[in-house]
């Protein structure tokens, strides 16, 4: 399988985390469990007219080729079938409201057809991507598009400094943050401050630190890290080993030893049998 990462140049990389494009041929089909990661994404279809989603995993389940992805705060299933020919944009934290016009809270746990919001482009850009090339000049090619249709407004526009400020915050102090005191820091009631917040990343606050930490337990576990597991609930922010099992099984829903004994060379992805 053939998996690539591209971080883009300035300005796109004040808003975009990565681009990727990932090629797996003809993959044996089953179902993956995607965990949630809080981020923003778009997702484009290069192998077929459709991309399989929901529960199902089934052709019934069929959505456009080309999505965005809203920051989610749940679990979802895919189907193998379509990474046969992928490709991705993750979004920085509050970086997707630019390239929607919109606030990032009306995509939430959604997935919308990319056309709705570029219109023809989507389209345009994906039958481009499509023609013959490695991937690396589809990644550039990607980066060129995005600079071309957004670039003047990057250069004008910046994501929110109090947003910006505040998810600092919270990863600096995973543990001891808490939203009422990152509203009184940033001199915003906490009405206002989680307002702003889901608008520009799509989550609300308390929401995004509960995911976050979910995200550093996901990883250490991945890693293979040999702890035992009420250390690594404290390490990763958590009251006790029982308040990290029924936070992971919310997010993931699945139990802990599942995640570790169906794991898949993805962090976020666990075989569904």
């Amino acid at each position: 399988m053939l998996y690539l990462e591209h971080v883009p140049a300035v300005p796109l990389s004040r808003f975009i985390r990565v681009l990727w494009c990932a090629r797996a041929g003809d993959v044996p089909r089953h179902r993956e469990r995607v965990l949630p990661s809080g981020c923003v994404q778009i997702i484009l279809s290069l192998s077929r007219e459709f991309i399989l989603e929901g529960l199902g995993g089934s052709d019934e389940y069929r959505a456009k080729p080309a999505l965005v992805v809203g920051a989610r705060s749940v679990y979802e299933i895919v189907d193998s079938s379509d990474m046969a020919d992928l490709m991705g944009i993750v979004f920085q934290p509050g970086g997707f409201p630019v390239f929607a016009s919109d606030a990032a809270d009306g995509f939430s746990n959604r997935t919308v057809a990319l056309e709705c919001i570029w219109g023809r482009d989507a389209e345009a850009l994906r039958e481009r991507l499509r023609e013959p090339g490695d991937a690396q000049k589809r990644l550039a090619y990607l980066e060129r598009f995005l600079n071309a249709r957004f670039g003047s407004e990057l250069v004008k526009r910046n994501r929110s400094p109090q947003v910006r400020f505040a998810l600092r915050y919270f990863a600096e102090l995973p543990s001891a943050a808490s939203v009422k005191e990152a509203a009184r820091q940033i001199g915003w009631s906490e009405r206002r401050f989680s307002q702003v917040f889901r608008e520009e990343v799509g989550l609300a606050p308390k929401v995004w630190c509960r995911v976050q930490r979910f995200q550093r337990a996901v990883k250490q576990l991945h890693a293979g890290v040999e702890v035992r597991w009420a250390e690594l609930a404290l390490d990763c922010g958590y009251y006790d080993q029982s308040h990290f099992a029924n936070e992971f099984r919310a997010f993931s829903g699945v139990d802990v030893s599942t995640y570790s004994a169906q794991r898949t060379r993805w962090a976020n992805h666990i075989r569904v049998d």
